[in-house]
């Protein structure tokens, strides 16, 4: 299991992420050009998150996908989240 940290920490090592209200997670807000863009993203992100065993919180409305990451087994944000954040992030900077 990984090592769970505050999550003031890994949102220090992220940019544009922000500590959840009410639990031990990080959230972020994509917005992209269209329906299509934002779709690829959760598709190509899906994959990551599988090859990870690490799955993300996404909801999805037209061009904007909003991220919740947490480490459940952990109970909290953990190396694997910002891990994940980063690729996303990566990611999303490539279809802006």
């Amino acid at each position: 299991m990984a090592d769970k940290m505050d999550p003031g920490t890994a949102i220090g090592q992220l940019k544009g992420w922000d500590k959840a209200d009410g639990k031990e997670a990080i959230i972020k807000t994509f917005k992209f050009a269209d329906f299509s863009t934002a779709f690829g993203f959760m598709s190509a992100m899906a994959t990551q998150a599988e090859k990870a065993d690490h799955h993300p919180e996404w909801f999805n409305v037209y061009n904007t996908v909003e991220v919740t990451l947490t480490t459940h087994d952990a109970g909290g944000v953990t190396q694997k989240d910002i891990d994940l954040a980063g690729k996303m992030d990566a990611l999303a900077g490539k279809l802006a």
